[in-house]
């Protein structure tokens, strides 16, 4: 019994001992990989649509050239406010020269000189007579005022009265003006006399006045 048993002890420990075969796998065969090969075809797809046809540019009209249409506008005549001077002056005969009685401005007529030219040192212009007859029988009395303008400058200088003017019997008022008359600071070597007649009430209150008088007589220093 013993050794059967050590028999068989024996034969288990050299199976032990014997080396154990392991079946070794076959190599697995890597199949070569196959290139890819990209195949590139042009696919020409018709256009639903044809495409929309751009119109050509709309030719243009060249401008046409502005107008220019000239306005002529004539002036207005304008009339002055006293008349000119040849129209208001005429000659009365025996050396009077007459002013238009549209100048007495409804309370004088009659308004008459004897000259259209003064002068401060000129014989010949030395005097000037004045004559006018008032309308208004409120009018007793008549002054005598002038004033001068410079021709060359056109400059006017103040009113001054150069006094009453003497009444006659038959309702005239009379004046002898000289040249030295004529205020020291508006003398001028060419320049004009207007004038104007102012009428006075017995107490003295202005009742009326003529229109100025203006650019008919010249005034200068020397003779002309």
């Amino acid at each position: 019994m013993k050794k059967l048993f050590l028999l068989l002890l024996v034969l288990a420990l050299t199976a032990c001992a014997s080396p154990t075969e392991v079946p070794v796998a076959a190599p697995t065969e890597v199949l070569p990989t196959a290139t890819a090969i990209v195949v590139v075809q042009t696919v020409v797809v018709e256009a639903t649509q044809a495409p929309t046809d751009v119109p050509p540019p709309t030719p243009v009209p060249p401008t046409a050239a502005p107008v220019v249409v000239t306005v002529v506008v004539e002036p207005t005549q304008v009339a002055p406010t006293n008349p000119p001077a040849v129209a208001a002056v005429t000659d009365a005969g025996g050396g009077l020269i007459t002013v238009d009685n549209v100048l007495g401005a409804g309370w004088f007529v009659n308004m008459t000189r004897n000259k259209s030219a003064l002068s401060l040192r000129c014989q010949l212009n030395k005097e000037i007579t004045f004559s006018v007859k008032p309308v208004d029988p409120n009018i007793t009395d008549v002054q005598f005022y002038y004033r001068i303008q410079d021709r060359n400058t056109g400059t006017f200088f103040d009113w001054q009265n150069a006094g009453r003017m003497i009444s006659d019997a038959n309702g005239n008022f009379t004046l002898v003006f000289s040249g030295e008359d004529v205020n020291a600071d508006s003398r001028r070597a060419n320049a004009w006399l207007d004038y104007q007649f102012v009428g006075l009430s017995r107490t003295g209150g202005v009742v009326g006045r003529s229109d100025k008088i203006e650019q008919q007589i010249t005034y200068t220093i020397e003779c002309p």
